[in-house]
């Protein structure tokens, strides 16, 4: 399978692989790069991608989908590759760990490989994860992070970082062209109902009146980036010259705690959900806020949607997959 040959690659005109494209961030990214007028074909495994993500899609010029595993090669002529492959709640990627490392290393490999063959541009979804439980604050960058490579988070954790790794192994050897972007916490329409995440974790709990549950006292915290700003910073990623690799963070610097976040859920909802509190897993990271001045400087990039705005698109998409009636709250 491949795309029409075309006699030279552009950022106007470009053939786009886009792996993990009917999953949440991806399915958004396919939307991006369609409007923009790109050819892209959206390949995914279906584990926690949905076809729903990217129904919409269909028929659209230049769009293809196509069901494979990033663990196994993929022959396609392309001048783009975006790999987000890769479940990313603990739920999802604590099912099958050794599947999920596979996942994130020989699909590093396969990706990669594509790219050295074909001369793509490739963009790699690192995660803020690879912080681990981090002792500095807020993450820079330059921070190589303070992971357990034995507990029951590392199969995401360190395969990200082992992706990172072949990432810029690939450009010093074969002088592939890369792009790295650790994401933060991410939300939006699209996510998956049971992720595991907090963000739609709370809001379906609070939709169905039930207890909000929160793992410790909920003074941990975290910064949420609303999906379609996280999208314009990916593209902005790929679109920087040859010499800007990554990696680069990508999320809101606007820090909450899960208690803040909790209960702005239920005000929201105007949930009847009282919140009960539970004991924390092992290596939950404490704090969690990106620095990311480099994204200002060499993206021109921040977020521009303040969580609540973001919070009611998502509780809107979430009541319609649950069937959930709107009601009027205050705001």
């Amino acid at each position: 399978m491949a795309f029409a040959q075309t006699s030279a690659s552009s950022l106007s005109a470009s053939r786009i692989l886009v792996t993990g494209g009917a999953g949440f961030i991806g399915s958004h990214l396919c939307d991006r790069l369609i409007e923009d007028g790109q050819e892209v074909l959206c390949v995914d495994n279906y584990y926690t991608g949905r076809r729903q993500n990217i129904a919409h899609l269909a028929g659209q010029p230049g769009f293809e989908t196509l069901r494979h595993d990033v663990t196994l090669p993929l022959y396609v002529e392309i001048d783009q590759i975006y790999n987000l492959a890769c479940p990313a709640s603990p739920v999802h990627y604590q099912f099958d760990p050794v599947q999920t490392l596979k996942t994130s290393v020989h699909g590093a490999i396969n990706m990669l490989g594509l790219a050295k063959r074909t001369g793509a541009r490739i963009f790699q979804a690192s995660t803020s994860e690879v912080y681990g439980d981090p002792t500095v604050h807020p993450q820079p960058e330059t921070y190589w992070g303070n992971v357990n490579p034995l507990g029951t988070r590392a199969c995401y954790d360190e395969g990200k970082r082992a992706a990172e790794t072949l990432f810029f192994d690939y450009r010093r050897q074969h002088r592939v062209a890369i792009k790295v972007a650790r994401i933060f916490n991410t939300y939006g329409p699209r996510m998956h109902p049971n992720d595991g995440r907090v963000v739609s974790n709370f809001i379906v709990q609070a939709l169905q009146n039930e207890p909000i549950t929160i793992y410790g006292d909920g003074s941990q915290t975290r910064s949420f980036c609303y999906v379609t700003d996280l999208v314009d910073a990916i593209v902005r990623l790929m679109a920087t010259p040859d010499d800007i690799t990554g990696p680069i963070n990508l999320g809101n610097p606007a820090e909450f705690t899960i208690r803040q976040l909790a209960e702005m859920v239920i005000a929201l909802t105007g949930s009847r959900s009282k919140l009960e509190f539970r004991q924390l897993p092992p290596d939950d990271p404490r704090q969690r806020r990106p620095d990311i001045a480099l994204a200002r400087s060499l993206l021109g990039w921040q977020p521009k949607v303040a969580l609540a705005d973001g919070l009611i698109e998502t509780i809107g998409y979430f009541r319609e997959c649950l069937g959930v009636p709107k009601i009027r709250v205050a705001v």
